[in-house]
């Protein structure tokens, strides 16, 4: 924690600020200067100050230096200051200084300060916009060149000035000015800070509240000070650790602020916007970063949308000319969807940025999720046939019919994966929904891997004339050992598999949730890298694979018949995973058809299969010359016809 200590009392620093010119003045303040002509003789500075809203008189003589009227809200106040002389000198610059709103009034003479009312609080009712009254002018002594806001009024020898004031709402026309401008917030926090009061100070936008810290502070946890119309169950809520408090001084005051006034917090991200909530926290005096132990302030809202992310953010009150949100130095826990808690390690201005994520959405997801969830519980039931045909003949067994079971097991879990994955999302806790996300991708790989097995074998048919001689386990280390590799590295590397929201763009309230992968940037790296990557891979080598089969193939007897070619080619697409492609065409005026298909086709993906197998069955009953390759007269398509019949 960096702190900027400056052991001045406030109303000293409030004068300082004064001839520094780092005072706001706007019209509200007032500003009379001039030069006073007085004799070599002592010089005095005398007032009179009562409450009202009439005028006040500023005049002069060769030795004294008067302020005179009614103007106050509070203070009242006759006295007489001897003032420091010169004996060489014959004149003397003076400013009066007019704050109503703090009813603080100082005459500066020289360059010294002489604070004549103090700061009495904020005040509701207070006497401002003098505008000039009677003057009366002199011979030799008195006030030339006087000026009010740096415009000069006359640059004659005058003895007497008068000011009348009227009466408004001074807290209201206050805040109006402030909304205006882009530095509108700081305004408040520096007249809050002047204004010396304890407890809570009320604005029309914004209520503060002045706490102080003392020796032996152990942390606060209280409510903000709000306006009496808002619920107390929406009350923000702030913990202010031990640590803000400087062990250097003995007492600290920190100034909490509550504004429901969006309009002095312009500018920011065009595409978010801020929650109605708004709360300012700072201490006297004092720049606090790097805290040790964070502030929390807890903000209660409005459930958002599903597709509106939440995040906290602050802004630096060194950037005084405009507003920039930034969400440096806060971390965002969101207790539940109407409560949001913002831990920071710096004091500012903090809020909740709402931005809309339109990429979280997904059009038609009811329908989808319906037509594959269908689809898989078809696949299945097909896939479970289809294994006990295959596992049925044994006698006939083959390295093929080997490969062909490793695609059935593999379709078989990742529809069952898939179908148990909503459900589980919804009443599972954290870790069966990582391990149901873990397992659903590792059927998803395993079924790309035996796709990848598919076309390997393929490729040894054509280039042989007899049946491979790698090791069967090789095709079963490639399609369910790799699998285990690469989702036992990501679980490894953690933050990968969880609960998954997804958001239909037609209805954002009604969130669908699986156990997959999590959206978030370790996420996606692995997505594109393993799941896109080996797909392409699979499409590509499939896509080409099946070209060069059909190229062989085509030109024996029984592909005349147009069924058995349609059966050829489509069995071989769902073997080779070419329907995957699909995936890579969702854009353009047929993205929805191509959804819809990818769905559909690939959630079927294993009672094709069986249809397939069932189809060259029949096939091989009525036509044994066929399987015997007595027709053939090749070798090479013989066993390209043992592959589309085994």
């Amino acid at each position: 924690m960096e702190r900027n200590l400056k052991p001045i009392r406030m109303w000293v620093i409030t004068c300082l600020l004064f001839i520094l010119g780092q005072a706001t003045e706007n019209d509200r303040d007032f500003k009379m200067c001039g030069t006073w002509r007085h004799g070599s003789a002592s010089q005095n500075l005398k007032y009179d100050l009562k409450t009202g809203c009439k005028e006040i008189e500023i005049s002069a003589n060769e030795s004294t230096l008067s302020i005179q009227g009614s103007i106050t809200a509070k203070c009242t106040q006759s006295s007489s200051i001897n003032l420091e002389s010169n004996p060489l000198q014959n004149q003397s610059e003076f400013c009066v200084f007019w704050e109503p709103l703090l009813d603080l009034l100082i005459m500066q003479v020289n360059g010294k300060n002489h604070t004549l009312c103090r700061p009495n609080g904020l005040q509701g009712t207070c006497c401002t916009d003098l505008s000039p009254g009677d003057q009366k002018t002199a011979a030799v002594y008195g006030i030339v060149n006087g000026s009010i806001q740096g415009d000069t009024i006359s640059y004659d020898v005058m003895g007497k000035y008068t000011f009348r004031g009227d009466t408004i709402n001074c807290k209201k026309r206050f805040c109006d000015e402030a909304s205006k401008k882009p530095s509108g917030a700081n305004m408040i926090e520096e007249v809050v800070m002047k204004s010396n009061e304890r407890g809570r100070v009320d604005l029309p936008c914004a209520q503060s509240s002045v706490i102080e810290m003392k020796e032996g502070f152990t942390g606060l946890n209280f409510t903000l000070p709000t306006p009496r119309t808002l619920a107390s169950n929406m009350i923000p809520s702030v913990y202010l650790p031990s640590c803000l408090k400087s062990m250097s001084r003995s007492t600290s005051k920190v100034v909490c602020t509550y504004y429901k006034d969006k309009a002095l917090f312009q500018g920011g991200s065009s595409d978010a916007v801020l929650l109605d909530d708004i709360v300012g926290l700072s201490v006297e005096n004092e720049i606090i970063k790097n805290l040790p132990e964070p502030v929390r302030i807890r903000f209660h809202h409005s459930p958002l949308p599903t597709n509106h992310s939440r995040r906290c953010v602050s802004w630096d009150t060194r950037q005084y000319i405009e507003v920039n949100w930034t969400y440096d130095g806060c971390v965002t826990v969101e207790i539940h969807d109407r409560e949001t808690e913002c831990c920071c390690n710096h004091l500012t201005y903090f809020a909740i940025l709402v931005q809309v994520e339109q990429k979280a959405t997904v059009r038609h997801l009811k329908a989808l999720t319906f037509i594959t969830a269908v689809g898989c519980a078809v696949s299945l039931v097909s896939c479970l046939v289809l294994f006990y045909w295959l596992c049925k003949r044994r006698g006939k067994k083959t390295q093929i019919s080997l490969v062909h079971r490793g695609l059935v097991v593999a379709i078989f879990l990742l529809c069952l994966f898939f179908i148990l994955t909503g459900t589980l999302a919804n009443v599972g806790n954290e870790i069966v929904c990582k391990i149901t996300g873990s397992l659903l991708h590792y059927a998803l790989l395993s079924t790309l891997c035996w796709m990848a097995m598919e076309v390997f074998h393929t490729f040894l048919l054509i280039r042989k004339v007899f049946n491979s001689t790698l090791p069967t386990w090789i095709f079963y280390l490639v399609g369910f050992g790799l699998p285990v590799l690469l989702v036992g590295i990501l679980l490894l590397i953690g933050d990968i598999y969880g609960k998954r929201s997804i958001v239909p763009s037609d209805d954002v309230n009604n969130t669908y949730h699986m156990c997959w992968m999590l959206q978030n940037e370790k996420s996606l790296l692995a997505h594109y890298i393993i799941n896109v990557g080996l797909l392409a891979v699979v499409v590509s080598s499939g896509a080409v694979m099946l070209f060069v089969v059909v190229s062989e193939i085509r030109n024996r007897p029984d592909w005349k018949k147009i069924h058995v070619a349609f059966l050829s080619i489509w069995g071989l697409t769902c073997l080779f995973g070419t329907t995957w492609s699909l995936g890579f065409l969702d854009f353009g005026p047929l993205s929805e058809a191509i959804l819809f298909l990818f769905c559909i086709i690939n959630s079927l993906q294993g009672f094709f299969l069986m249809l397939r197998y069932y189809a060259l069955e029949q096939m091989k009953k009525k036509d044994r010359s066929i399987s015997d390759g007595s027709s053939s007269g090749s070798s090479k398509q013989h066993m390209l016809q043992t592959h589309e019949k085994s």
